[in-house]
């Protein structure tokens, strides 16, 4: 083999070896697989806030999931809830963030939303897909989580 070939050879194969990894490993949307799930509605529980459950929401920015709904004990000390589901592409991704004053975030994609549901990033979202949210109600040590 003549030097010239062997060197085109090598570029080629080497020029392969960097740029597959990067072809194989950056892939559309629309290739993964998603499984969806329903957004929750005729949501109505309660949770005692002086039990095991409701002690994980004690300090401001705990949060809890019970029925795909993510129940927060915001900065300010409020109760928020919101659908764990994601309305970008309802996955139960939803959790809640403490920096910047407190939000929501997915997960599966880096959707942000506000505590009123409001999207607050581009990836995915845009006003008319905004994040589900519950009203709450305080009684004593009950917490209600309603629609």
């Amino acid at each position: 083999m003549e030097r010239k070939q062997f060197l085109r050879t090598l570029g080629t194969g080497a020029a392969f070896a960097l740029t597959f990894p990067c072809l194989h490993g950056c892939s559309s949307d629309s290739d993964e697989v998603i499984d969806p799930k329903p957004v929750p509605t005729g949501v109505d529980f309660t949770i005692d806030l002086s039990s095991a459950e409701g002690a994980k929401l004690q300090n401001n920015g705990d949060f809890i999931i019970k029925d795909y709904v993510v129940v927060v004990k915001n900065l300010e000390g409020n109760f928020v809830a919101a659908s764990q589901i994601c309305s970008h592409q309802q996955t139960d991704g939803i959790s809640f963030k403490t920096d910047n004053g407190g939000y929501f975030r997915c997960s599966t994609h880096g959707s942000t939303f506000s505590q009123t549901g409001t999207p607050l990033n581009q990836i995915g979202n845009d006003v008319s897909k905004p994040l589900k949210i519950f009203k709450t109600e305080l009684d004593g040590q009950i917490l209600r989580v309603f629609e």
